[in-house]
């Protein structure tokens, strides 16, 4: 079966993944075929999921997304606030897969 033909790829793309985001547990999801990234605050699921097709070039089944609060830090005796942080777990078809550790 050939591969469907590639998606255009628009500048709102790069503008809603930030990056991938690499820790312990999105290493243990990409081994259920789930790749977990940075995303604009704004950004809603089916502009993450034409995002992810477009510039990866491969097939999203699923979009979950949460909100990671920032948290209150000192520095030097000061208070501040961590922005807000917005992550999208991407569900891929069995077989294909995304190397975070390469550029876009």
């Amino acid at each position: 079966m050939a591969k469907a033909p590639k998606k255009a790829i628009d500048n709102r793309h790069y503008d809603v993944i930030l990056a991938p985001h690499i820790t312990e547990k999105s290493t243990m999801m990409s081994e259920h075929n789930a790749v977990v990234f940075k995303v604009a605050g704004d950004a809603s699921k089916p502009e993450i999921k034409a995002a992810v097709e477009a510039l990866f070039d491969v097939s999203v089944l699923n979009v979950n997304t949460l909100v990671q609060k920032g948290k209150t830090k000192k520095w030097k005796g000061a208070p501040y606030r961590r922005s807000d942080m917005k992550k999208a777990i991407v569900t891929l078809k069995d077989g294909d897969s995304i190397d975070v550790t390469t550029g876009i």
